[in-house]
């Protein structure tokens, strides 16, 4: 199936999956970490978008970010690649695009997937078992929502603030929400939605996303052509 046009819809999260091209590692070592890091810093405050959770893998990384404005990731990211492309050709001896095309996106329901979103992120370093415990991974978000370190990438979310009332109980909280590993069906629809561009929510959520978009921004029900209602108001 052919991805979907991106949709940005600005002041709600979005879960972005940027992969190295053909299998590249886009971090070898520490250096190039903080080298990114620092210009994701600085390009997610030029362009007013939210880190909430992040995790570089040797090979590709995931972001669950808000931006303010809809063309907001798309400039962040561009931003990233003109800063770290150069760096790391230069480093490296070699020539060309690092990444696999485009980053990929899905727009995300705050009240039924953030925070499943964020642990799915956070957990990759074990998944992969490149640790056993999340905590031990220094390049990803999850030491500093357990109160290890404070992270001056991340902005956190308000989700994540309700979890208590006081950074010891939300730190609590949110080690205690991250202990029982996500199911393999969720991580399958997690996965689908960010591949394939389409957003993750409530089939609530998701019928209000596909009137306000006012074009396909979910899989299409095979057999029948893709319609939006008309409003109320004939628009």
């Amino acid at each position: 199936m052919a991805r979907l046009p991106r949709f940005v819809l600005p002041g709600h999260p979005h879960h972005i999956l940027q992969t190295g091209n053909n299998g590249l590692a886009i971090f070898i070592d520490d250096e190039d970490r903080l080298r990114f890091l620092g210009w994701l810093k600085e390009s997610a405050r030029e362009f007013k978008v939210a880190i909430h959770a992040y995790v570089l893998m040797p090979d590709h990384l995931h972001l669950l970010a808000t931006p303010a404005a809809a063309e907001g990731l798309a400039q962040m990211m561009q931003r990233l690649g003109r800063y770290y492309v150069p760096f790391y050709n230069t480093k490296y001896g070699r020539s060309g695009t690092i990444f696999a095309g485009r980053f990929k996106t899905s727009l995300i329901d705050s009240e039924k997937y953030f925070m499943a979103c964020s642990r799915y992120i956070e957990s990759n370093p074990v998944r992969s078992k490149l640790v056993d415990d999340a905590a031990e991974y220094s390049w990803s978000s999850y030491a500093h929502h357990v109160g290890v370190t404070q992270n001056p990438v991340i902005t956190d979310h308000a989700l994540y603030w309700a979890l208590g009332n006081t950074p010891f109980q939300r730190e609590a909280a949110y080690r205690e929400l991250s202990r029982p590993m996500l199911s393999q069906k969720e991580m399958e629809v997690i996965d689908a939605a960010v591949l394939k561009g389409w957003p993750l929510g409530s089939d609530k959520f998701n019928s209000e996303v596909q009137q306000r978009a006012k074009r396909q921004v979910l899989p299409a029900k095979r057999g029948r052509p893709f319609k939006v209602a008309p409003r109320p108001d004939g628009a």
